[in-house]
């Protein structure tokens, strides 16, 4: 297992020793999907000092149809070994910068954008932490390898073996992703036939990002060496549950006083604008408002029916909050910078909570709900919110903006 952090001379060192024959330098279009460019070894002093040009007119969202060129700059802290790959003549991966050929950073990384709100965050006093919940299914592939739709099982909420047929898998992944210096905190079957989540250990906002980009990758990975497809969409059964990716979220100040409720207002205030963000796809609308997921802007105690709950927990220690609305289409590069700049808006503003709604907001009588604002009930509605908010116009590049919204 290799250790958590590495420098670029000890990269240079791993590669020579450990076997290394395939460098991939990562990074994401702006809509979370990972890409990649394998080198030799022999490349690798050349990507550290010069870096490796790409094509950005081939990458969707990157607006760069006539001054095409790019490169990608690997960031040696985020070295880790791919292992499902062979032993021998290994694979290792670190994600990368991108910047325009006169060294500054490309406006549209958003990897880079995280590391920017995380900056302004620390100038503020503010410190965030992320875990995340992700659900996906697992379907049988068809006589020539391509996905179907039949689940492999049909064990709900928590059941075990022999109902839960994916409880190797999981082991599996979660051993996969320890191997890779992530820390899983645990697994289960979920509600729907063949669906599956993984929870992790809260970690600072840039690794909670990389986590769940090298999570989508290493599950997938695993699915096809046994035979499966892993599917991330928001609702891929029309009659089963959506598969979300919760956000638990804290705050540390370097006054030590207690911010979560104030950042959390922020949150609430601002999640009308985020949402084209935090569910970007027509089908995370078919999701929102069903079996689980919220509709409604409002939060509570505990409560699973809210947009935003605040778990029991029996050590301060562990307080935080749960956003439930974000599914795994988002690019959570952008989803935390978003969640990070309401959260110091919601500080620096003094912003309180309004009242928790003590109710079952799937069962409600309509009194109650009448009372409440509603998230965005279509991708249309969500993406119009974002375009014309002065909220996500301050925290993002304009033609960023423009090229998700008109996806």
């Amino acid at each position: 297992m290799i250790y958590d952090r590495y420098s670029a001379e000890e990269v240079r060192q791993f590669v020579e020793e450990d076997d290394v024959k395939f460098i991939r330098l990562a990074y994401n279009d702006i809509f979370g999907r990972q890409k990649n460019i394998s080198l030799m070894p022999s490349q690798l002093e050349h990507a550290f000092q010069d870096g490796i040009a790409i094509d950005a007119s081939a990458i969707d969202g990157f607006d760069r149809d006539v001054h095409s060129d790019l490169f990608l700059f690997p960031d040696p802290s985020t070295l880790t070994l791919f292992p499902w790959r062979p032993e021998h003549g290994r694979v290792v991966r670190m994600f990368c910068q991108i910047r325009n050929p006169d060294g500054t950073v490309f406006a549209h990384d958003t990897r880079s954008l995280l590391i920017q709100a995380v900056e302004d965050a620390r100038a503020a006093g503010l410190e965030f932490f992320f875990g995340t919940e992700k659900e996906f299914y697992l379907f049988r592939l068809d006589e020539n390898g391509e996905p179907t739709q039949i689940p492999i099982d049909r064990a709900t909420y928590m059941d075990i073996a022999p109902l839960d047929r994916g409880v190797n898998i999981r082991r599996e992944i979660c051993l996969t992703l320890e191997e890779m210096g992530i820390s899983p905190t645990g697994s289960h079957h979920e509600g729907g036939p063949g669906q599956n989540e993984v929870d992790f250990n809260f970690a600072d906002a840039l690794t909670a990002a990389d986590n769940a980009i090298a999570f989508t990758t290493a599950v997938q990975a695993v699915a096809v060496q046994n035979g499966l497809y892993a599917d991330f969409g928001p609702k891929p059964l029309s009659n089963e549950d959506g598969s979300s990716q919760h956000i638990n979220i804290s705050v540390r100040a370097d006054d030590g006083r207690d911010y979560l409720e104030s950042m959390t207002a922020g949150i609430l205030d601002h999640i009308l604008d985020m949402t084209a963000f935090l569910n970007p796809t027509e089908a995370s609308y078919h999701r929102l408002g069903h079996r689980k997921a919220p509709k409604y802007i409002s939060w509570d105690y505990q409560n699973r029916s809210q947009l935003i709950r605040v778990p029991a927990t029996t050590n301060e220690r562990y307080r935080r909050v749960e956003l439930r609305s974000p599914d795994n289409g988002a690019n959570p590069y952008l989803a935390l910078t978003l969640l990070i700049y309401a959260g110091i808006d919601g500080v620096v503003r003094g912003l309180k909570l309004p009242d928790p709604v003590d109710a079952n907001l799937f069962t409600a009588e309509p009194e109650i709900l009448d009372q409440l604002q509603t998230l965005p009930a279509s991708r249309s509605e969500a993406t119009g919110i974002a375009r014309h908010s002065s909220f996500i116009q301050a925290h993002l590049p304009s033609s960023l903006i423009t090229k998700f919204c008109h996806r």
